[in-house]
């Protein structure tokens, strides 16, 4: 579409969702803070009392909102603050700027709580989003004693683990790369430490985190799952402190304080793992070493009351060295510089410049081999928010994204080695987006949220493009009854700037909200969107061995489209809570790999491949308890992921004879369930039970002998499962005596994971008994019952 014809369409945006006030209006604006520390509130409420008017702030704890002139009680509610109330003449625009106070002392961790107070979620367009915050402590059992961001989303119906020890999420249905991760706007491309045991968010630097599951806001784009929104703490602007912790496996820290004459603050926080230390005292693994270590950082400056400016930083690696076969090193670093300004009491607006990178390197001792690959994006974006009334708030803004994808180069790390340098072809890409969305409340009751998002994506040149007979570069073989690669016709040099393929999709994003009384509400939602990378990996957890790849000339980007209808209930002065969401989603030109694909190490990897579409449905019910001295919350989720992949113009049956399938991320049944008892004063009790389906696996159905070789016979695709997945984990927090004025407080941590000391099946293969020359099948399970004792600290 031409500029043209986008800018009438912007225009009639504008125009259809502009609206006339016919009395007088004011405004008020300002921005709400946390009373000890300084931190700004992301999801903070402002409503005025005895009205519809009201606000949330943004992620830099802004609001506005706008009211007919008039005299009104201002209250500021946040979940695990004192409510603030203050009365005022609404006949002239005015700042009112708020800091409120934690209802609770107890140290910060994380907690799942509701999208907002319930008052305001219930009426509140956008569905299919959880928020974890760091402002009350619930306390979940986890690895090791480690409180981990993508395990405590797991616990949330519609979202599931990879697999026993995998840092990897998938949500509804949808596989690890169609998740949009994100740690102050960057993105992250591999959340795993220590191989999947934790994840990279160390908790005493985050404030807030979302994810949004369905009905995505159009200022996000590049994935069709979801998208796990992770906010950085700016740092104490009142007072140094310190956070840490101390564990079995890992310890943590993290300075704050403020900067510039209070006009700023800084926040330093460092993790790292010394489990190598105990492998030195065994003999036959002294030599070994896994280790990780994160490092996060931030500081801002208010310039003054109109302008801040914000600079962020990650920086995590992981090693991993078996002595004489693989030493693997893998990790992220990304930095954002923001600026904030108020162009005036409705306009706020943020311009961010972001990198990021994820690199590896493996080197197998072996066979005398080093591979050294890297992903780094530089991304340019610029947000406004405009709170144009009473009634309609509008979001839009820009975006770019330059991509270097370097799938690897593989050296002989010995002159004598047999194995020849491999320098496979980086590969450049620009992703583009435009987009506008609006809040538009239509009547007292109905509340819309609808938006459209205009995404363009070009492969740029600096490489040889293969070029294929027929334009095929896979072919069925009719005799053999495989795939293989089709007939080469050449190559094809596309200068660096030039485009080798250009895509361009427009994503339409709808929400409606119809409260049907004070305490329940009915929720739609439809989302379109596109994703021009994907993640090439055999494997259906996220390792440090996959590659993305750039959609292009053989490769489409993948196009979703989710549908999904919910209704939400509060029960007895909002104590209980249930939610029930139901969703459809589709997915055009989702990959497959055919039989026998090898994705190491190629230049052409649309010879192992075939586009396919894929599709997922389910219930979720999530029934919470939010008040008294045991709270928690059962999730449960019935769903159905399948893929199907036809031959096409390749020729031949496509994938499983073209029917569908089960995808490797399909779990029929999940439940989790979270319980939160305060015991007294100083020791509360938490535990989680968790029940999945196995995850569909492929197993062998028989074996037949050809030339002395004894070759196996398999099943259709993914007709098979693991066994179920179960656990309970338990934990328990002490807080000895402490002074209410003195500054450190302590905690102590007891936690047991896998209680009953449950093998789940992380794999099954099957082999020859050497003795008996029978077949057998081979369990691998990855944690057995684990303890742990962590001492958490504050001052």
């Amino acid at each position: 579409m031409n500029n043209q014809k986008m800018k009438q369409l912007l225009l009639l945006f504008m125009l259809c969702t502009s609206i006339l006030s016919a009395q007088e209006s004011f405004t008020i604006n300002g921005t709400i803070k946390d009373d000890k520390n300084g931190e700004t509130l992301l999801g903070a409420t402002v409503f005025l009392k005895g009205t519809t008017n009201g606000s949330v702030t943004n992620e830099y704890g802004f609001f506005s909102l706008t009211a007919p002139k008039g005299n009104y009680t201002v209250i500021v509610s946040y979940l695990g603050y004192q409510e603030i109330r203050k009365d005022i003449v609404l006949d002239v625009n005015q700042t009112l700027n708020f800091e409120i106070k934690e209802v609770s002392t107890q140290l910060d961790e994380v907690v799942i709580t509701a999208e907002e107070p319930e008052r305001v979620s219930i009426k509140k367009p956008q569905m299919s989003v959880s928020k974890l915050n760091a402002s009350t402590i619930k306390q979940m059992p986890a690895v090791l004693g480690e409180i981990d961001v993508i395990k405590s989303i797991q616990m949330l119906p519609g979202v599931t683990n990879n697999g026993e020890g995998t840092a990897g999420f998938n949500v509804r249905g949808g596989a690890a790369d169609q998740n949009l991760v994100l740690l102050d706007e960057a993105i992250i491309y591999n959340t795993s430490h220590f191989f999947g045991f934790f994840s990279v968010f160390n908790t005493d630097a985050i404030k807030d985190i979302k994810l949004y599951k369905g009905d995505i806001p159009a200022k996000f784009g590049g994935r069709v799952s979801s998208v796990l929104d992770v906010r950085q703490k700016d740092g104490n602007s009142k007072n140094f402190g310190l956070t840490g912790g101390i564990g079995l496996i890992s310890s943590r820290l993290a300075v704050e304080g403020p900067v510039f004459k209070d006009k700023g603050s800084f926040l330093i926080a460092g993790r790292t793992s010394y489990a190598h230390l105990f492998m030195k005292a065994i003999e036959d693994v002294k030599d070994d070493k896994i280790s990780f270590y994160d490092l996060n950082l931030k500081t801002n400056y208010e310039i003054n009351k109109n302008n801040r400016v914000f600079l962020s930083g990650y920086f995590g690696r992981d090693n991993f060295n078996l002595s004489k076969v693989i030493n693997n090193t893998y990790g992220n670093a990304t930095g954002n510089l923001r600026w904030n300004h108020i162009f005036n009491d409705k306009l706020f607006s943020n311009l961010s410049l972001i990198y990021s990178k994820y690199d590896y390197q493996i080197v197998l001792d072996f066979i005398k081999l080093d591979w050294i690959a890297d992903i780094k994006n530089y991304n340019l974006k610029y947000d406004f928010r405009y709170y144009a009334n009473e009634k309609l708030k509008l979001d839009f803004g820009v975006s770019g994204i330059l991509y270097r994808l370097n799938p690897g180069e593989v050296k002989p790390t010995d002159p004598s080695s047999s194995i020849n340098y491999l320098k496979l072809e980086q590969k450049r890409a620009f992703e583009s987006g435009l987009y506008i969305s609006a809040e538009h409340k239509l009547t007292d009751k109905l509340t819309a949220q609808y938006g459209l998002r205009y995404s363009r994506f070009s492969r740029l040149g600096g490489q040889n493009i293969m070029n294929y007979v027929d334009n095929q570069p896979v072919v069925y073989n009719s005799e053999l009854g495989i795939y293989e690669e089709g007939v080469e016709a050449g190559e094809t040099f596309y200068k660096k700037g030039e485009s080798i393929e250009t895509f361009d999709n427009f994503e339409p994003r709808l929400g409606l909200s119809y409260q049907l009384n004070e305490s329940s509400s009915v929720k739609a939602s439809y989302t379109k969107s596109s994703q021009y990378l994907h993640l090439l990996s055999n494997t259906s957890a996220v390792t440090p061995l996959d590659v993305w790849t750039p959609s292009g000339k053989y490769i489409k980007p993948q196009l979703s489209n989710q549908y999904a209808l919910g209704y939400y209930k509060n029960f007895k002065d909002n104590a209980y809570s249930l939610e029930l969401e139901t969703y459809y989603k589709t997915v055009d030109n989702r990959i497959d790999y055919v039989d026998g694909s090898d994705l190491i190490g190629t230049n052409t990897i649309e010879t192992e491949i075939l586009n396919g579409e894929a599709r997922a449905y389910g219930l979720e019910v999530l029934l919470r308890k939010n008040k008294g001295d045991f709270t928690g919350w059962l999730a449960y989720t019935v769903s159905k992921s399948e893929q199907r992949t036809f031959g096409g113009k390749a020729g031949g049956p496509g994938i499983n004879k073209g029917n569908w399938y089960n995808t490797p991320y399909d779990r029929t049944h999940d439940v989790s369930l979270t319980g939160i008892y305060k015991l007294n004063d100083k020791w509360s009790l938490s535990s989680n039970l968790v029940y999945q389906t196995g995850r569909p696996v492929t197993y062998p159905n028989g074996q037949y002998q050809y030339e002395d070789l004894s070759i196996a016979s398999y099943s259709g695709r993914n007709d098979d499962r693991l066994s179920a997945y179960h656990r309970v984990d338990i934990s328990a927090t002490y807080k000895p005596n402490r002074k209410l004025n003195k500054r450190w407080k302590g905690e102590w941590v007891f936690g047991i994971y896998n209680l009953y000391n449950r093998k789940n099946a992380a794999s099954i293969s099957f082999r020859q008994n050497n003795d008996t020359g029978q077949n057998e099948a081979n369990r691998t399970a990855i944690f057995g019952m684990i303890p742990s004792v962590t001492y958490n600290f504050k001052f």
